[in-house]
């Protein structure tokens, strides 16, 4: 069996973008789809440039480690990115989601940072095998907020992974490739435009060509608000495939002017070529002084809208991260509570240091520990226990944690009457004298404390 990839790739700027800031790349063993960010120019700089650094995966003598390919390609242009960055002040900021798969016969590698997807159809079954590294996709998976509301949220497209030239861990997963297996590789204009129940109907379409053309006419019915860049790619088990790399987007501008030849390294170079400028053939004429005002005075007033727009935002992401509680593992393996949500943006934590097991002002002689609980209540804490309030926190920590300590904070029963464990035995006077028989090896190392012959109730498992 000799499975190939027949492929199709297509890109378009949207009904509302003046640019396209993503680049594809679409070859024999190669499909990579890179969304930029980051302004005008900057963002199609970064996706062009990481696409230039995988373009030479693209041969015929496949490594065995194709993970160990991708991470040094993904690495090498984060590195570019941060170069550029260096020599030119003004790109900082920019970046780009990236999602790429290489093919070696029966074996897929998957890389991939950000929110672009990779979308697999295998016997009539259609499921998105990459996640989304978004703030919104960390709301969705804690059962912070429907799908519903996912799909409206104004922090939808707020990243918590993109190739910035700082460090970052892509996802970099080996699949099995099987003959009849479909590809979908999209950028988010497509997959914020159409819902998954509509690409898994388009997908059906047999020819990828034909497919790609439907997957880009769906996301501009549906408002085309964003850069629009699919790749659809089909394994089949046949002699030859396609051998004809396809180039767009953001990297495919001016790429015809140039003899690319057949091997990866020249399509890499030709990827960072840039477009030849026709030479003018009449003088342009002066612009009007007042045109040029006028042109200043609506970019400025654009510039202030965007301002507002992201202050807004911040305000808007700020309110909720701060008006939300949890209970967590702290300094020293402290119970503790924190203000916030568990996790981090970009190296930024989310949360804050609110209060420690103890009450604040009270006397307390006893600090909660984490290892003290009961497994359930230990695994809830360190996962992170979600309230509404800072009371809710306060109580649960008081009410359910402390009462639930595992059972070796007790003390062994005596004589034939057991201790309920909702009453507490009084403390032993330091005066008392030792008893005049030795302690059974069963209850040697157990501190004075609740009986243990009493069963202890479980914890609640983080519930809110």
């Amino acid at each position: 069996m000799t499975l190939v990839l027949r492929y199709a790739a297509r890109s378009d700027r949207g009904l509302v973008r003046s640019s396209n800031q993503d680049s594809v790349y679409a070859g024999p063993r190669l499909l990579a789809l890179a969304d930029g960010m980051g302004g005008h120019a900057a963002g199609e700089v970064a996706s062009k440039v990481v696409i230039a650094s995988l373009a030479p995966l693209d041969d015929d003598d496949p490594s065995d480690d194709l993970l160990a390919q991708l991470r040094e390609a993904v690495q090498n242009g984060n590195a570019a990115i941060a170069e550029l960055v260096q020599q030119d002040p003004d790109l900082d900021g920019m970046g780009t989601t990236l999602t790429a798969v290489l093919f070696a016969g029966s074996r897929m590698g998957v890389v991939h940072v950000g929110d672009s997807r990779a979308y697999l159809m295998r016997g009539g079954q259609f499921s998105q095998i990459t996640r989304d590294d978004s703030f919104v996709n960390e709301l969705l998976e804690q059962g912070r907020i429907t799908p519903e509301e996912a799909a409206v949220h104004p922090q939808r497209s707020l990243l918590l992974k993109a190739l910035t030239g700082h460090e970052v861990e892509p996802s970099l997963t080996v699949r099995e490739a099987r003959a009849g297996d479909r590809y979908l590789i999209c950028s988010d204009g497509l997959s914020g435009m159409v819902s998954d129940e509509t690409l898994s109907e388009a997908i059906q379409i047999p020819d990828p060509q034909a497919c790609a053309d439907r997957m880009i006419e769906l996301a501009l019915k549906g408002g085309g608000t964003d850069n629009v860049t699919v790749i659809i790619a089909d394994v089949v088990d046949v002699d030859f495939g396609e051998d004809a790399p396809i180039v767009g987007g953001a990297a495919g501008d001016g790429s015809d002017e140039f003899h690319q030849g057949d091997s990866p390294a020249a399509r890499a170079r030709a990827l960072t070529q840039p477009a030849p400028q026709p030479r003018p053939e009449v003088q342009p004429q002066q612009e009007d002084p007042k045109v040029k005002r006028r042109r200043r005075f609506r970019w400025l007033a654009g510039a202030v809208v965007v301002l507002i727009v992201l202050a807004a935002a911040a305000i808007a992401t700020r309110y909720f991260v701060l008006s939300q509680y949890y209970v967590g593992e702290g300094p020293g393996e402290e119970v503790v509570i924190y203000r916030g949500v568990p996790g981090s943006i970009l190296g930024i934590d989310l949360h804050a240091y609110e209060q420690g097991s103890c009450p604040p002002g009270g006397l307390c002689t006893d600090k909660l520990l984490v290892p003290a609980l009961q497994e359930d209540a230990r695994i809830a804490v360190k996962n992170g226990v979600k309230k509404d309030n800072l009371d809710d926190a306060r109580k649960y920590i008081d009410d359910f944690l402390r009462p639930h300590k595992q059972l070796a904070d007790c003390k062994p029963a005596t004589g034939s009457t057991s201790i309920p464990p909702s009453e507490s035995a009084p403390p032993a006077s330091s005066s008392a004298a030792p008893p005049s028989t030795p302690a059974s090896p069963s209850s040697a190392n157990q501190p004075a404390g609740r009986d243990c012959s009493t069963p202890e109730p479980a914890a609640p498992g983080g519930g809110n």
